[in-house]
């Protein structure tokens, strides 16, 4: 009982250490999310006054989305290892 409790509490103080981001890593972040927002009604914008056809709108289209998912992926992977520091 007294090694599973003393182990709790370590796990317990090691999720609180790492919790800890810096003043400039929660820029970077609110940044980060911005610079998403901003390219995707970008996209938006593009996507609704495409007049190329059908075909090459869904191209553009997912091409739009595949890019968006690649720059969040990146995004959050960075912001996770600015909080593991």
């Amino acid at each position: 009982m007294r090694n599973s409790l003393i182990i709790f509490f370590f796990l317990i103080f090691s999720f609180f250490a790492c919790e800890k981001q810096s003043a400039t890593e929660k820029l970077d972040a609110s940044m980060n999310n911005a610079k998403r927002s901003a390219q995707k009604a970008m996209n938006r914008f593009e996507e609704e006054t495409c007049v190329e056809g059908d075909l090459e709108c869904l191209a553009e289209k997912a091409k739009n989305r595949a890019e968006e998912s690649a720059d969040y992926v990146e995004d959050k992977s960075g912001e996770l290892m600015d909080t593991m520091d």
